[in-house]
């Protein structure tokens, strides 16, 4: 059986030859091949993880712990070797994050098709190579562009001491921004109520939005007889990636890719994620390992491609998307009614709604056919949701129809 010390050594060897190997197959982008050895690595890199961790576990021996005077060399050697093998497991946990990143992207940007089955990069192990033909998806997520910067070897640090210090530089940035810890709001309250109830004093607690009339909510709930104190405040808080290996891939990957503009490119990529998806959708890409369901406060990086916008402020990239999410909340149960419209269109008609910028910027900004777009708003227009989530309707007015006959039909459509 092979030893612990042994098993870390492959590991190492595997992992800088996947990383040599890696480097010259993007030299001749064929996508079906790429997504073929990025199938085979991750299910070999597993394998290994799963084996290594069980043996390895997620204890490290402290180091301070040991007084430098008294450091036995027996324990310093112990301590190095327990390094060595949380360092080998850390190194396939971030191969294994940039090889999943590497299959959604794929995913997101291609349709692979085998005769008249539609397959997942994931997939593609279980037919022959000459079988499967990649079609590109008219919209897509994620930039083709990051693959070949990815930390296929998962050794970040030393890809990055290859760069220059404009790489390097960027790769702090865009990781100081991924790491950074959104600004806390207070998104409700937890309140304790004492109220009569048939000549009984009653207890109970609620959770009520922040923005609340408290009094006014009590008073419809348990008529004037009560009293309430606040428990605590329901806040976010916490950082937009919750994963340091997709930390380290995405800005290494970016900030190798365009050192000057990597941290806005990244942020427009994360915008259009939120955009195109839904929160079920989000559930199963693996774009971003370990980055929020939903935005809930503000993030700076989000802030980056909109600071020429004329109505520019603080928190704008973060606001659409808090927005965006919330309208997600409100559209439940009714997607019936806009069941023609897929869900990358159903963002840029939000978009859209939320917004100054006419159809042809949203459309730009998505990267989504304007022509479909135009089309999506108007199949949303019929059934009036525009009144339910928007305060101010007026910009889907000429989306209405003109004639008297057409409008008389569309109330009585909407009841």
């Amino acid at each position: 059986m092979t030893t612990t010390e042994e098993l870390v050594a492959q590991v190492n060897k595997l992992l800088d030859d996947v990383g040599i190997d890696m480097a010259g197959l993007f030299e001749d982008f064929d996508v079906v091949q790429v997504s073929r050895v990025l199938n085979r690595n991750l299910h070999v890199l597993r394998d290994l993880e799963r084996e290594l961790g069980r043996r390895v576990g997620e204890t490290l021996l402290p180091a301070a712990g040991i007084d430098r005077k008294s450091r036995d060399p027996h324990i310093q050697w112990l301590y190095r070797k327990k390094r060595n093998r949380l360092l080998a497991i850390e190194r396939l946990r971030s191969a294994i994050t940039a090889h999943r990143m590497a299959l959604a992207i794929i995913s997101t940007n291609y349709e692979f098709i085998s005769g008249k089955e539609r397959l997942r990069a994931e997939e593609l192990g279980r037919v022959k190579s000459g079988d499967v033909r990649a079609v590109p998806r008219k919209t897509a997520i994620g930039r083709l562009a990051v693959l070949p910067h990815l930390a296929y070897s998962g050794d970040v640090l030393r890809l990055l001491a290859g760069e220059n210090l404009e790489v390097r530089e960027a790769f702090k940035l865009i990781k100081g921004k991924l790491r950074e810890r959104g600004t806390v709001q207070m998104k409700g309250m937890r309140i304790e109520v004492e109220y009569w109830e048939g000549n009984r004093l009653r207890r109970d607690r609620l959770d009520l939005p922040a923005d609340t009339d408290v009094e006014l909510e009590l008073r419809r709930r348990y008529g004037r007889r009560f009293r309430w104190r606040v428990l605590s405040f329901v806040k976010t808080k916490g950082t937009l990636v919750n994963n340091h290996y997709t930390v380290d891939n995405l800005a290494l990957a970016y900030a190798t890719l365009d050192p000057g503009k990597g941290a806005e490119k990244l942020a427009l990529d994360i915008f259009r994620y939120y955009f195109l998806t839904s929160p079920t959708e989000r559930e199963s890409l693996s774009l971003y390992p370990g980055i929020k369901r939903c935005v809930d406060c503000h993030y700076s990086l989000l802030d980056l491609p909109f600071k020429g916008e004329p109505d520019y402020r603080t928190g704008y990239g973060s606001m659409l998307l808090i927005r965006k999410c919330e309208m997600e909340g409100m559209l439940t149960g009714k997607r019936a009614d806009i069941g023609g419209i897929p869900n990358y269109l159903l963002g840029g008609v939000l978009l859209y709604g939320m917004t100054e910028w006419d159809e042809g910027k949203v459309a730009k900004i998505l990267e989504i056919p304007e022509d479909e777009l135009v089309e999506a708003i108007k199949r949303f227009v019929l059934s009036g949701l525009q009144r339910v989530l928007f305060s101010d309707a007026g910009k889907f007015e000429k989306f209405l129809p003109k004639s008297e006959r057409a409008k008389r039909f569309l109330a009585l459509l909407q009841g």
